[in-house]
């Protein structure tokens, strides 16, 4: 195995300097980027959600790109930093032109969702960790404030979400500001690492500031229904033109729509036929419905209670570490260290965080588990572990953490898009299958589960976003269709499916970043493959890829085939 601990410090140039200046920039801009990156800093603060907020951070866009574009790289880092900051910078100054954060709301990534969820990233171990958490609390309501300025200007402007999102991200607020809501447990469940309570003045604090927190939900909540529903768009899609930069802000790459709408046809129609085909092999003649059926009947395949759960997932991914770093990557020690953990929320989802620049917070792999739910089909999410973990995220991420000597802040630990993060998580679980680790009919029913799923995707939120004919029919897409097609296209409750639709519909071209993602790793592979004949390993492919840390597609493809 490679000593990655011995690579040759590179000495910083100045693109590299650059690089950094903006990381200062954007934790100076928004604090809750040091608590994301593990930094130092006004980890008990807030960026600017104002128009002025805004504005700045656009100044500093132009500043940076211009310092930018007056250097020329010295080696094949600063090519790859060059190429992919100034690409990332432009799409910053694009979306600014079309003014999108006057409508950036929706149920999952926006706003209203960050200003909580930084406090998932928070420490809790000491006493100043509580004090940083209680300032930031003290905090909520100024930030809150501030978005609903940049909204409001939205609404003078014209330039609105739909309807839809703001009246279900109006019923998470009501949920977060309640008064058992998310700031009222936190308070109310602080401890230090040692188990103590803190003392009763930070105490204090933290329900002082919880008690501010969700009354600032509570008042957004007000604003987006007496105020913004009503200005909202009634139209769920966003047209060509949106989405044609929302796809490129997701994929880091330039895609035909067209074609990769018609792509996904396809995909979709081969992940289902193979899906069929290992549902006959679990019970002969079985439908993938019964074969599911089959499997949740199955007591060797289940797990009861979270603990057992987590305890399952560190299993799996300890094995998958230790055998993955003796074959097909090189896995230096800090990056062997994976903790799995059951999440504080419970909304459901399963998702990985990076270990911080020091390795002092490790890379965590959280399991966001319902109220009420103790029971868990591990053949469904076998290779949510693969997909989190290693070779997963875990090991992209924690790889570009590691790149300390070669690579500068931005791109170990903020460059990167989500079609290079999730399509090389979606390659991850293809490449397991490749090797054998999900030869068991059921785990790999559960990953062509999710294979399935993400094609879907693909067909909806094109789909629906540029106005397409529904698949064997003369309507056009909408939200009633994209949520019976979906429904016939996963095995997920209902409520979760029309959360998973609301999603597509309110944060467009992420959704597709999956699998057409995981098609460009593919795609890339092949090319190296067929370029370098009988010398191709795929080892070294993995490490030239993961060593360039998180960049856009299009900048991986210039990078891997130079």
């Amino acid at each position: 195995m490679t000593d990655l601990s011995t690579t040759p410090e590179r000495q910083p140039t100045p693109i590299d300097d650059v690089a950094e200046r903006w990381v200062d920039t954007l934790v100076e801009l928004d604090p809750t980027t040091a608590t994301w990156i593990g930094r130092e800093g006004r980890t008990g603060e807030y960026g600017d959600y104002s128009p002025a907020g805004h504005a700045r951070h656009v100044a500093e866009v132009r500043a940076v790109l211009a310092d930018l574009d007056a250097l020329e790289p010295v080696d094949d880092v600063d090519r790859v930093t060059k190429d992919d900051l100034s690409s990332e910078l432009r799409l910053d100054l694009e979306y600014a032109e079309q003014r999108l954060e006057l409508r950036d709301l929706n149920v999952i990534a926006s706003p209203a969702q960050g200003i909580r969820e930084v406090f998932d990233l928070m420490p809790t171990a000491t006493e100043r960790d509580w004090s940083d958490v209680a300032s930031r609390l003290s905090r909520v309501d100024v930030a809150v404030a501030q978005y609903v300025e940049t909204l409001r200007e939205g609404i003078a402007s014209g330039v609105v979400p739909a309807r839809r999102q703001v009246l279900q991200v109006a019923e998470q607020c009501a949920r977060i500001g309640a008064s058992d809501g998310f700031f009222a447990e936190l308070a109310s469940s602080a401890v230090l690492g040692d188990g103590t309570a803190p003392p009763a003045s930070l105490a204090s604090d933290l329900s002082a500031g919880a008690r501010g927190a969700a009354s600032a939900y509570l008042s957004l909540r007000g604003f987006l229904l007496d105020e913004l529903a009503p200005s909202a768009g009634a139209d769920d899609a966003v047209g060509r033109d949106a989405y044609a930069l929302h796809s490129r802000r997701f994929l880091g790459a330039t895609v035909d729509l067209d074609e990769t709408y018609e792509w996904g046809l396809d995909e979709l129609a081969r992940m289902t036929a193979e899906q069929e085909a290992v549902a006959r092999t679990i019970e002969p003649g079985a439908s993938v419905e019964r074969a599911i059926a089959v499997l949740d009947a199955d007591p060797a395949r289940q797990l009861d209670g979270t603990e057992a759960l987590r305890a399952w997932m560190q299993q799996l991914s300890d094995r998958a570490v230790a055998e993955l770093g003796e074959s097909h990557f090189d896995i230096p020690e800090p990056v062997r260290r994976l903790e799995c953990r059951i999440a504080p929320t419970k909304d459901g989802g399963i998702y990985y965080k990076s270990p911080s620049d020091d390795f002092s917070r490790p890379g965590r792999m959280w399991w966001s588990v319902p109220e009420g739910v103790t029971r868990f089909g591990t053949w469904r999410e076998t290779t949510t572990v693969y997909h989190e973990g290693v070779p997963g995220h875990h090991l992209q991420l924690g790889q570009a953490v590691f790149g300390r000597a070669t690579l500068n802040t931005w791109r170990r630990q903020l460059a990167g898009t989500s079609g290079h993060a999730e399509g090389w998580a979606l390659y991850a679980e293809r490449l397991m299958d490749e090797l054998g680790y999900l030869d068991d009919p059921g785990d790999r029913l559960g990953m062509l589960d999710g294979q399935r799923m993400r094609a879907a995707r693909v067909v909806l939120d094109i789909g629906v976003h540029l106005g397409k004919a529904f698949p064997g029919s003369t309507e056009t897409w909408d939200a009633a269709n994209a949520l019976a097609f979906m429904g016939r296209n996963v095995n997920m409750d209902p409520e979760f499916v029309r959360f998973e639709v609301d999603r597509y519909l309110g944060w467009p071209g992420q959704a597709p970043s999956y699998k057409v993602g995981q098609r460009i790793w593919e795609d890339l592979r092949a090319e190296r493959a067929r370029l370098e004949g009988a010398s191709f390993d795929v080892r070294r492919f993995h490490r030239d890829a993961l060593r360039l840390g998180g960049v856009g597609l299009d900048t991986l493809r210039r990078a891997l085939l130079a």
